[in-house]
């Protein structure tokens, strides 16, 4: 199959060349302007590094219930708190502090601004409940419990789905109608589809 090797230019070339086809209308126009060749990767791509990487392996292992699913949030207009404190590191570096020192002072710093941000919360959650009203959503919610609600939301909608209702009262229609025509059938029986 070496002839379908290349673009389609190329293999429009041959098809015609060949006398496998006939001559496209288009095939002078591309030929006189050919689309652009992009370089292959010949299967090696190669992994993106970012400097401060290592520092937020590092801080992912010292706080390991911060880890995520996503690892970039595109959306998100805030980095995550492991890609700050990888990039405080790395400043704090650039400006002459070792290694260590800049690694306690960026885990300060987040473990103060973590601090802050629960204390504003629990006096946004004093002020929901005095006006009765709810409370926001939590500025560091667990990454376990929303995967749990997000199952058990998929869990929920699994029955309310009409063809999964439908496909369910069929076969307790079926069922129904086995354990009526057999004599002295009872609803406990297990085999009671017979095929």
């Amino acid at each position: 199959m070496s002839w379908m090797k290349g673009d389609f230019l190329s293999k429009t070339r041959k098809l015609v060349g060949g006398l496998a086809k006939r001559e496209p209308v288009w095939l002078k126009a591309m030929e006189a302007s050919p689309p652009p060749v992009f370089p292959r990767s010949n299967g090696k791509i190669k992994k993106i590094v970012l400097p401060e990487d290592l520092y937020v392996r590092k801080f992912a292992n010292k706080h390991p219930e911060l880890k995520i699913e996503d690892p970039v949030k595109i959306s998100a207009f805030l980095p995550e708190p492991a890609r700050v404190y990888g990039c405080r590191v790395f400043e704090l570096k650039e400006h002459g502090i070792s290694e260590d020192d800049a690694m306690s002072v960026a885990n300060m710093e987040y473990l103060s601004e973590r601090k802050e941000l629960k204390k504003a919360y629990k006096r946004l959650k004093e002020l929901a409940k005095m006006q009765d009203k709810d409370p926001p959503p939590k500025p560091y919610p667990s990454a376990k419990n929303a995967l749990q609600t997000q199952e058990k939301k998929s869990a929920r909608d699994r029955f309310q789905t009409p063809s999964v209702r439908r496909l369910v009262n069929q076969l307790k229609t079926e069922k129904d109608v086995l354990l009526q025509d057999k004599p002295g059938g009872s609803a406990n029986q297990d085999n009671w589809i017979d095929e």
